[in-house]
């Protein structure tokens, strides 16, 4: 059927149709078609969406991502038919009927997510398929090999190459703000490519925005780290592993994180920036995403097997995942939190902690400290300020204030302190609690939004004493927030009435 292209600015690959022309060719809302620019031969295919107003009859609209390839002219006439649909949806509906995916059909479904050739709903169908009907080591491989072959990689000439990474669910875990630049000032090179926040207040790439871009292509990561040694940026923008960032997409609204496709998606981007070396932080407790040691060791030997099949060595640490890494949670109280130590800072205890442990982990594999002296001498890189020196060339290089100080990044405007209601030990930090509220205050994308702790699991707190501040950057938002901590009860203190039950006599 021959049709008029109208050029419409919108980010999709889609295209608009009359209904009666919808109807002509044989096609509902959601359904294909293939559309051919008759001048270059080059051929698209698209989902429709319908309209009886917007278009008149013989009218196509050409959103703009579906005319990157097409390359048409506003007025032109095409030739549009109905498309077959993708031999894909039967490998989908295979796996949510429980069987297992062959190679060849992950990659097929894989190069249909990076084409864009699946929609939003049938690329959910994959996800919900594999969270529901768990992924065997095979195919995990399958889908992590896929994910790279399907982007772009990087090359170095020097190895050992290494790289971290922290599965996450656990709030204010800002470790790699730290992490990179300690390995990077030992000589060694890091490549991190960091994830924004899926179920979290912020993901690395999300606070490493606050000091500088963190959008770069493939190229330009691996350039700024041959010069400096190490970035910190998102993944999202390099074209490593793409089909990742699609699926993260539609992960988000169901904070979904199903654990093949999470070691895929942590292995990808490993193996795509050529880490020879990795250390994978697990963290474990009740509250976190892996609920017992025994879970957490289950998860190592995943990690571990699937680098080995990939030629990588994995080390994993199990961390203690029942209480906040630091102090806070969200992106500018979280970068703040992170530079007092750069500088010199010894608190809090827990990040530090944390940071060299994972650090000394990087700096004995690679053989920078004998076993059992990585902790120690990824501090001393921290003492004698080489760590804050290669931050600052990594925040430069990235297009950032090298001069930037922690007094310089400021919370959200709108604060309320939350005190103590009884005297007592605190007993329990809920961190699912906290992380909600923290999204709730704005936080990943209000960079002020989040929550900082004044007293931490096991510390003695008086009545009326501050246990923890809300922040936001707009006052409704601190207002929702507040009406959720209510609810929530983030923060346990020693002796508090946790709920109150009513009788249920009624007087006459």
């Amino acid at each position: 059927m021959k049709l008029t292209a109208k050029l419409v600015d919108i980010g999709t690959r889609e295209v608009l149709l009359h209904i009666d022309d919808s109807r002509n060719i044989g096609v509902l809302p959601g359904d294909r078609i293939q559309i051919l620019n008759e001048v270059t031969g080059v051929s698209v295919a698209a989902f429709i969406d319908t309209t009886s107003t917007l278009l008149p009859k013989g009218t196509i609209g050409i959103y703009k991502v579906t005319n990157e390839r097409l390359q048409l002219e506003d007025g032109v006439a095409v030739e549009v038919r109905k498309a077959e649909r993708p031999v894909t949806l039967d490998y989908i509906k295979k796996k949510m009927d429980g069987q297992h995916l062959t190679k060849e059909e992950t990659y097929a479904v894989i190069r249909d997510v990076v084409s864009d050739n699946l929609s939003p709903a049938e690329l959910t169908a994959y996800i919900t398929a594999c969270y529901i009907n768990e992924m065997d080591m095979d195919e995990v491989e399958h889908l992590t090999r896929a994910m790279v072959d399907t982007g772009e990689r990087l090359t170095f000439h020097a190895h050992p190459i290494v790289d971290k990474h922290s599965i996450g669910g656990v709030p204010g875990n800002k470790i790699s703000l730290l992490v990179v630049p300690i390995i990077a000032a030992s000589g060694l090179k890091i490549p991190k490519t960091s994830s924004r926040a899926i179920t979290g207040a912020g993901g690395t790439a999300d606070l490493m925005e606050v000091l500088a871009p963190v959008d770069f292509s493939a190229s330009e990561v691996q350039r700024m780290t041959e010069r400096v040694g190490g970035v910190i940026v998102w993944g999202g923008a390099t074209n490593i592993a793409p089909a990742d960032d699609k699926i993260i997409i539609q992960e988000y609204p169901f904070r979904i994180d199903a654990r093949g496709q999470m070691l895929a998606s942590v292995m990808a981007k490993k193996y795509a920036v050529g880490a020879d070396l990795v250390v994978i932080d697990i963290p474990v407790g009740a509250h976190a995403k892996v609920a017992t040691i025994q879970e957490g060791k289950k998860l190592a030997r995943d990690f571990i097997e699937l680098g080995d099949r990939l030629n990588m060595q994995v080390e994993c640490a199990l961390t203690y995942g029942d209480s906040p890494v630091g102090r806070s949670i969200g992106p500018n109280l979280e970068v703040m939190e992170a530079l007092r130590i750069l500088e010199g800072g010894e608190s809090p205890g827990s990040l530090l902690q944390k940071s060299v442990a994972i650090a000394g982990m990087a700096l004995e594999m690679s053989g920078k400290a004998a076993r059992g002296m990585g902790a120690q001498m990824a501090e001393d890189i921290l003492k004698k300020g080489d760590a804050l020196k290669k931050f600052r060339q990594i925040i430069e290089i990235q297009g950032g204030d090298p001069k930037i100080r922690s007094d310089d990044i400021v919370p959200g405007k709108y604060q309320f302190v939350v005190n103590a209601p009884t005297s007592g030990y605190v007993i329990e930090l809920n961190n699912r609690s906290l992380i909600s509220l923290a999204r709730t205050a704005g936080a990943p994308h209000d960079r002020g939004a989040g929550v900082l702790l004044h007293a931490k699991k096991g510390s003695r707190v008086e009545k009326g004493q501050p246990i923890f501040t809300i922040y936001a950057d707009r006052n409704w938002r601190l207002q929702k927030a507040l009406e959720e901590g209510r609810q929530l009860m983030p923060v346990v203190v020693e002796g508090m009435l946790l709920d109150r039950v009513p009788h249920d006599t009624r007087w006459s």
